[in-house]
């Protein structure tokens, strides 16, 4: 599965990345190039963010479902103690 983006955020993440390499590298990068590399980045290393997301997520909603019988547990058999304890105030 290959990551894609809109082509807005392509066009803001090229334009990052342009600045990153002004910023930080003696040689700044060109649109072309700049976009090889950000294509090389969601192909290559895209892929293994994602995982992590996806897993982070698995581990969230686990843990979510490990909580749902509490949040939504009901008491069993309680119309006699109710019944008895009307009957003791009376």
């Amino acid at each position: 599965m290959s990551i894609q983006i809109s082509e807005a955020v392509r066009k803001e993440a090229v334009t990052s990345v342009q600045r990153y390499f002004r910023e930080y590298f003696p040689e700044p990068l060109g649109n072309l190039e700049a976009d090889a590399l950000l294509a090389f980045f969601l192909q290559e290393i895209g892929p293994v963010v994602y995982n992590h997301a996806v897993a982070d997520v698995q581990e969230r909603l686990q843990a979510r479902v490990m909580e749902v019988d509490i949040e939504v547990h009901e008491a069993e058999f309680t119309y006699w103690r109710q019944h008895d304890s009307k009957r003791k105030k009376a």
